[in-house]
């Protein structure tokens, strides 16, 4: 049975709102309402269409699924030929360029079409009547691949163009690439899956674009860019590149929003030092940026040379990726303890700069690629990014010679600490935070901040200042700190010397929960903090812990154990506490635990706004003290908000949810005060 008119007239319309909105987000960049209301008219879409599956055209917003298994791709015959373009890796030969153009021609200065090179996939889409009939690979340029029904799978290609003007065979061409954030967001669904990672990008979106499942590529984060046209049947062709790349955007296809038209070599030259700059900071890969004179009849003027236009040229970026030789592998500490293994390098020069070294993250990555002294090894700086070794060239590896494998050492490379490596986690860690020279300005300003010991005027650059000189060698000397001491410092005068004295003396008032989460253990935020202090009462009987004890701690599990037993079995982590208390760090011993103590454990609250009687860290003492949980979000396990003045979101999610929010007078009365 047909589908009344009423019903299909409803399928139109929300094909073209969906097309509408698909052009918003993909094309403009400029989404006009939220994904949610994106996918209800999605859903209602489908919904129609499955009730009347007479209602499904190959155009409509849904049949972007894919389809089963094919046998191979079929050729198909370019017939404008994709051709590829002469590069250029130096200003001087881009100068060359612009001048044989501008000596073709006869013209003084040759405006032209400057965009990014995407590093990606190159391929054609074939519109007749408006709607995408084919797409294909480049593939040697004058034969592809049929890839249609992957190429339908891409949200960013239109399966309909839009707009007046459109001619009846327009062949589009443009460049299939992954993001950057689509490629981390694959390779981490491939390691879910226990399936090989992709090396880059560029490779991920080539062996997606070549699935003969589509339904494999429909699940890849694939998008596109439009750079110019093939055939065109049409009566009004535009006369410029520039006019061309507006005419596709408006039609629906997406084009790179950082292409511009400039003028002349300088004009090119100006806009590649402008794109070089942010390379890192663009969404996705790019190797160069690409001229191409903007009028027509120039381009056909100066014709074609061999397989390349003599009207466009490619302009190329240092290489972002090097072969060099591994001299060895330093083990670096930082401040928080983390050993990270670096690879001394031969001297190498990429990304436009000598490198020398090169990061190897951690002990899973170096086994994942079998980094081992001596390998030849490719190296990868991208931008202001720290140099990366990425693989092993393992052809290069002399055959019949052993190469030991690296392994992170068990002490600390600066202090001789114990280093210990969390379940679950990828790094390995210095467990000598209170005595490793790596480790001690993290370790001081953490001790020093708000939340912590409270030390006023004990800032990040007066704590390196007092580093650099040699004045303390671990946390307790802070209280060793004379006004004499301080005031050779640089912008230190007498007065302000005396006032961080001051402050200093005045932290030795703490409590133990405070002292606690000063030390900086690994895991240990406030919350935990306050729980062992709580738990324990004494902090001798703490140190003295077991793994077993600790995990028998409300809210302590086995990592944060281990974490915490690690930091008091190092033996110097211990001398510096004894060494605080014994400069005059005390608290008052904490309450005995009792449930009449913690009349709110269990519950949840979550603060928002300003309380005119408490400040937002009182308020979560107040509420930390009587057992309850602080938390910064919303959710359908919060037991209540607390509203004060100007309140945001968070008490708009508490109406949504229905949680019960107090003001400030009830939430004092809860408090008892």
């Amino acid at each position: 049975m047909a589908a009344p008119a009423k019903i299909r007239k409803q399928a139109d319309a929300l094909r073209r709102e969906i097309e509408q909105h698909n052009y918003y987000y993909y094309v403009l960049d400029d989404p006009r309402i939220p994904d949610a209301e994106y996918d209800r008219l999605f859903r209602e879409l489908q919904e129609l269409e499955s009730r009347h599956p007479e209602l499904i055209v190959p155009d409509s917003p849904t049949q972007r699924i894919g389809v089963g298994p094919t046998s191979g791709f079929a050729e198909v015959a370019h017939e404008i030929p994709m051709l590829s373009l002469a590069n250029a890796f130096s200003v001087e030969e881009v100068e060359e360029f612009d001048r044989r153009v501008r000596g073709r021609l006869g013209e003084e200065a040759v405006e032209y079409v400057a965009e990014p090179k995407l590093d990606g996939l190159a391929v054609s889409l074939l519109y007749e009547d408006g709607v995408l009939v084919r797409g294909a690979t480049r593939g040697d340029g004058t034969t592809g691949e049929d890839v249609t029904h992957n190429v339908r799978t891409i949200a960013s290609v239109p399966l309909r163009l839009r707009g007046d003007g459109i001619p009846r065979v327009v062949e589009a061409r443009g460049e299939v690439f992954m993001s950057r954030e689509g490629f981390r967001v694959l390779n981490a669904r491939q390691e879910e899956r226990g399936e090989k990672r992709f090396a880059n990008p560029r490779n991920a979106a080539a062996g997606s674009l070549r699935q003969l499942d589509s339904r494999i590529t429909a699940d890849r984060p694939l998008e596109i860019y439009c750079y110019g046209v093939g055939r065109f049947d049409g009566k009004a062709r535009p006369q410029r590149q520039s006019d061309m790349l507006r005419a596709l955007r408006d039609w629906g296809l997406r084009v790179s929003p950082e292409v511009r038209r400039v003028r002349g070599i300088k004009g090119c030259v100006e806009f590649y030092e402008q794109i070089l700059a942010r390379r890192a900071d663009l969404a996705y890969d790019i190797d160069g940026v690409v001229y191409k004179v903007d009028r027509f009849d120039h381009q056909e003027r100066l014709g074609y040379v061999a397989r390349a236009p003599r009207w466009a040229i490619a302009h190329k970026f240092p290489p972002e990726e090097e072969i060099t030789h591994l001299v060895g592998i330093d083990v670096q500490v930082g401040r928080t303890g983390k050993l990270t293994p670096v690879a001394r390098l031969d001297p190498v020069f990429v990304g436009g700069v000598t490198v020398t070294s090169a990061t190897l993250h951690n002990q899973d990555e170096i086994d994942r690629k079998d980094v081992r002294v001596g390998d030849t090894v490719i190296v990868r700086r991208a931008g202001d990014v720290i140099p990366e070794v990425v693989g092993v060239v393992k052809s290069k590896r002399p055959k019949g010679r052993r190469r030991v494998k690296f392994k992170l050492p068990s002490q600390c490379p600066v202090c001789g600490s114990s280093v210990v490596r969390l379940e679950g986690q990828a790094d390995h860690r210095c467990i000598g935070g209170l005595v490793c020279a790596a480790q001690r300005r993290g370790a001081i300003r953490h001790f020093a901040s708000r939340r912590a010991m409270d030390i006023d005027g004990l800032g990040e650059k007066l704590i390196d200042q007092i580093d650099d000189s040699g004045l303390i060698g671990d946390l307790a000397d802070l209280y060793g700190l004379t006004a004499e001491d301080l005031e050779g410092l640089e912008r230190m005068g007498a007065k302000s010397a005396a006032n961080l004295v001051s402050a200093i003396e005045n932290s030795k008032e703490t409590t133990l929960a405070r002292f606690l989460y000063g030390l900086g253990l690994r895991e240990v935020g406030e919350a935990t903090a306050r729980v062992l202090a709580n738990e324990f009462r004494d902090l001798e009987a703490l140190m003295k812990a077991d793994e077993a004890a600790l995990q028998a701690v409300p809210d302590i599990g086995p990592v944060v154990a281990r974490s915490i037993h690690a930091f008091f079995r190092e033996k110097r982590n211990v001398d510096v506490v004894h060494k605080l208390i014994g400069a005059g760090v005390r608290w008052p011993t904490p309450p005995a635990r009792a449930a009449a103590a913690q009349p709110l454990k269990g519950k949840t609250f979550v603060l928002t706004g300003t309380l005119e009687s408490l400040t937002r860290d009182q308020a979560k003492e107040r509420l930390q003290e009587r057992g309850a949980k602080v938390s910064g979000s919303v959710s359908s396990r919060t037991d209540y908000v607390v509203v004060g003045a100007d309140p945001g979101s968070k008490a708009v999610r508490a109406r949504e949810l229905g949680v019960e929010m107090l003001d400030e007078e009830a939430f004092l009365g809860l408090l008892g005060e």
